[in-house]
């Protein structure tokens, strides 16, 4: 498990594009037959991401850095698949998982274990997991049956839908907050206007694109921002005091965690686009 701290947004003003980096952008999440976790400081972040082949991949604990006995025993998390069908196996109960599928399993859960159909084209289980005080139940959400809001419009490059799966009028949980927004051809521009939520950090996960495509990813206080270039299958933290808005060189989709003090999805503190330097 790879640990990152959390940075003062007075220190992040003098950071050059590799500390950025370092500090921000998780690079690496998806490795054949490995489990790849991420623990933040800002809210106590656990990102991570695995493709079971052959074999089927438990979530486990790192007890060392989480001081746990299981993953669960003080957290809930949300997967969503990314790649082809796979399923997920909780506490001994199979869920099969197709495409953009989400699965929320809350506190307690001793097993969770990953698992492809077919090798040769396998799932790709991307999560959040933050600390949790209340059990909710095992909730499946599919895309075609999450809260679906459209926003945007080609005059401004920024036509979309946002899928809501875990918030307050949809699955219950106990901080965590979670989604994706799919861009529509030739739009390329992502929460712009954008916003900060000094009430919850979040974590974007950028899919679907290229391989010779970037998104270049907007952070930083709105009167100092910086940017960082994301490929295909990386991720960013972005932490309560921080803008995050993106470009891409071409559509795109995107994960959308986060986590804090509340999880009203509208409590944000809007930027006007003169106020952006």
């Amino acid at each position: 498990m790879e640990i990152r701290y959390a940075s003062h947004p007075n220190e992040v003003k003098k950071f050059e594009t590799t500390r950025l980096r370092e500090e921000f952008l998780i690079e690496t999440l998806f490795v054949p037959d490995e489990l790849q976790l991420v623990y933040s400081h800002v809210d106590r972040f656990i990102t991570g991401g695995v493709i079971p082949l052959a074999n089927a991949i438990k979530l486990e604990a790192d007890p060392k850095e989480m001081g746990a006995a299981y993953f669960l025993e003080r957290r809930e998390i949300g997967i969503i698949n990314v790649g082809a069908v796979g399923s997920i196996t909780v506490d001994g109960i199979l869920h099969e998982m197709k495409p953009k599928d989400c699965l929320y399993i809350g506190l307690g859960v001793q097993e969770v274990i990953f698992a492809s159909v077919d090798a040769a084209a396998p799932a790709r289980f991307y999560f959040n997991s933050t600390p949790a005080h209340h059990a909710y139940p095992t909730v499946k959400v599919e895309i075609e049956n999450a809260t679906p809001v459209h926003l945007g419009s080609p005059a401004s490059s920024n036509e979309r839908t946002i899928y809501k799966y875990i918030h307050t009028a949809g699955v219950k949980s106990c901080q965590l907050v979670l989604g994706l927004t799919i861009l529509k051809p030739n739009n390329m521009w992502n929460t712009m206007p954008c916003h900060t939520h000094n009430r919850r950090s979040e974590v974007y996960f950028y899919f679907d694109m290229p391989a010779d495509g970037v998104v270049f990813h907007l952070m930083g206080e709105p009167e100092e921002t910086r940017h960082l270039v994301v490929r295909n299958e990386q991720a960013i933290i972005s932490p309560s005091w921080s803008i995050h808005s993106g470009v891409g060189t071409s559509n795109y989709t995107f994960i959308w965690g986060m986590a804090g003090e509340n999880q009203i999805f509208d409590d944000m503190d809007a930027v006007a686009m003169q106020t952006l330097k």
